[in-house]
């Protein structure tokens, strides 16, 4: 069986991916946090740069494009991996997106202040979840599942070429 290039193989997960999450946001009526919506834009990036390989045709880009996809999907996997330590509570996530138990307000105008200067979507807090993983969760493991894929094409490229993988 020949595998898709990857090119292709970028360009539909990443379609389906953003499809997925816009799905979720305006269908599902969940709401994206700053997390969330920091974690689309690598997905973005992809179907960006696999168009224009794909357009390109050009025989370097079939050598270099797995490194490059696995290096912007591997950063992908660290932001949801992140995402995913705050929503467990392992690490603080960003003053823009999560709520701080210390409040400075002196007076009752401060404290009304802080309160509507809240995120309305926390960054902690899991929304949605498949088996036990949350959106960013699988965002992770889809991340590193394109890794695994930029990998594999580097390793067939490189033993179509007579290197050894």
């Amino acid at each position: 069986m020949r595998v898709p290039p990857l090119n292709v193989i970028v360009l539909a997960t990443s379609i389906a991916v953003l499809a997925g999450a816009w799905f979720f946001q305006l269908v599902v009526g969940l709401v994206a946090c700053e997390l969330c919506l920091a974690e689309r834009w690598p997905w973005y990036a992809a179907i960006v740069l696999s168009g224009a390989f794909l357009g390109l045709k050009r025989p370097e880009i079939d050598r270099y494009a797995p490194v490059l996809f696995g290096l912007l999907f591997l950063a992908a996997a660290g932001l949801a991996a992140y995402h995913v330590g705050v929503e467990q509570h392992w690490i603080a996530g960003p003053d823009a997106c999560t709520v701080g138990g210390s409040h400075h307000a002196k007076t009752i105008e401060e404290l009304t202040a802080e309160i509507m200067a809240a995120p309305t979507v926390r960054c902690d807090d899991i929304q949605w979840s498949l088996v036990g993983i949350s959106l960013a969760g699988w965002d992770a493991i889809l991340s590193l599942a394109m890794v695994a894929a930029a990998w594999d094409a580097r390793r067939r490229r490189r033993r179509a070429e007579g290197y050894a993988a």
